[in-house]
């Protein structure tokens, strides 16, 4: 339905379309070469088709945003924004004859205030620049997507990203209090505040947060911050089953224990974290459970945390010391989705969120999906979220093994709503889980957010083809 309000022509758009451009952008800013453009047609997603932009631009401010959506406009042509490209749902993959908008350029930290405690920041701002740049000024911006060092504020608001410190510190959606946003026709909208509280009128902000480049262009953000917590200790604790691990998930939560991090690995992932980096973990650990505390008295909070596991039914339980032995024991935990994919080559990770009651039948289902279609899938999880990534392996060159995968990924995803779950805790609807939004959400609920759609954006050239 969106896709078919773009009729201009072939030819007519393409035809002018880079002149256009070039009237308020720098020639290096327009990138014309296929055997350039072509390296800007996806993200790291699996199984999601893409097509050959037309032309991508590398902007550098706010201007020249507006700049590239007014002219988008008036041709009819659609725009791809698009990050660092580390996405895992097609979010950012391009359509055929497209704008590539990509906002890498745009990577200034504009202003931190340790008063007002935010920072004013543009989209293509590197996560882990952020975070050592506010830490200079005694700061602490906490979500920490897993691909931090690489992955762009813009693109952590476009899919409303997370992390591992969620569990204490919540989502990225938390922390974002006003946006400056271009809107499809060229217009400069701002939404939010910088003020500690204010309610006034819909909250738009919240509406851009997660919307995937599909309503308007972020090119300012307003970010909330913390003081810096202290330096956090980690506890390792071994399950002779996932189930285990899962209970002991069950009573920290329940007595009221407020950790930093909060992981939880199966033996499909130990062993493939063991065959990569000979880390030593003992083959007869079904899972093993990370827990950090951050807090004025963290030894204390891992003691406490020890003893559940322990009742939980764990065989050993590891608090660290230090610092240095608390980043030795979360590096197996850094290492799983590079140990998985080394397994067969190629991984689709899925992104499924349960009651962290119901995380046990989780990685139960999980493993009777994975012995259905003879595959090996190994879950990580932000277990204090009840936030599962299962992992499937896979043979790309392998057809039978795609089908299978496939297959896989999509009964996974039905496990979780089943469960009363969500499609996607983190990472986004992009190409890959449009058919299972529509099922999330119900008819009703897809026809409003179309409408939302049809509001800011009227013509569909943002971002089309995406979520719905």
């Amino acid at each position: 339905m969106i896709m078919s309000r773009i009729e201009a022509p072939r030819d007519e758009v393409t035809g002018n379309l880079v002149d256009r451009l070039l009237v308020g952008l720098p020639a290096d800013a327009v990138l014309t070469d296929p055997d350039v453009t072509v390296s800007y047609a996806n993200d790291m997603a699996s199984f999601c088709p893409a097509g050959t932009p037309a032309v991508v631009v590398l902007p550098r401010t706010v201007e020249q945003v507006q700049h590239v959506m007014r002219t988008a406009t008036e041709l009819r042509v659609p725009v791809v924004p698009q990050g660092a490209r580390t996405g895992l749902s097609g979010g950012a993959n391009a359509t055929d004859d497209c704008i590539v908008l990509s906002l890498t350029k745009m990577d200034r930290v504009l202003e931190i205030n340790p008063v007002d405690r935010i920072a004013v920041v543009e989209p293509g701002v590197v996560n882990a620049t952020l975070a050592r740049a506010v830490g200079e000024h005694g700061l602490y911006y906490p979500p920490d997507p897993s691909s931090w060092e690489m992955c762009t504020i813009g693109g952590n608001i476009g899919t409303a990203s997370g992390g591992l410190c969620c569990v204490k510190y919540g989502v990225t959606a938390e922390y974002v209090l006003g946006l400056d946003v271009v809107l499809a026709d060229g217009r400069l909208m701002s939404t939010g505040r910088r003020t500690a509280k204010g309610v006034a009128g819909y909250d738009l902000t919240r509406l851009f947060v997660g919307s995937e480049g599909s309503l308007g262009i972020v090119v300012r953000a307003v970010l909330a911050l913390r003081p810096r917590p202290p330096q956090q200790l980690v506890l390792a604790a071994e399950f002779e089953s996932a189930a285990a691990a899962c209970d002991a998930v069950c009573r920290i939560m329940a007595g009221g224990h407020v950790p930093s991090l909060l992981e939880l690995m199966d033996r499909t992932t130990v062993k493939a974290v063991n065959d990569l980096a000979r880390m030593g973990l003992p083959e007869t650990t079904e899972a093993l459970l990370l827990a950090a505390f951050d807090t004025p008295d963290p030894a204390a909070d891992l003691a406490a945390v020890g003893a559940l596991c322990e009742e939980a039914g764990a065989t050993q339980v590891v608090p660290a010391d230090d610092a240095a032995e608390s980043e030795l024991l979360l590096r197996a935990r850094r290492s799983s989705l590079v140990a998985l994919e080394a397994v067969k080559g190629t991984t689709m990770i899925d992104d499924v969120c349960v009651p962290r009651s119901r995380l046990g039948d989780m990685i139960e289902g999980v493993e009777r999906v994975a012995e259905k279609h003879r595959l090996t899938i190994g879950v990580v999880a932000h277990a204090g979220d009840g936030n599962t990534h299962p992992t499937v392996c896979f043979d790309a060159q392998d057809p039978d093994e795609c089908r299978r995968a496939r297959e896989s990924f999509d009964e996974i995803m039905a496990l979780g709503l089943e469960l009363g779950g969500t499609i996607t805790g983190e990472h986004g609807v992009g190409v890959l889980k449009k058919e299972w939004l529509a099922r999330e959400l119900g008819p009703v609920g897809v026809e409003m957010q179309r409408g939302v759609k049809q509001v800011f954006d009227p013509l569909g050239i943002l971002n089309p083809g995406k979520l719905f």
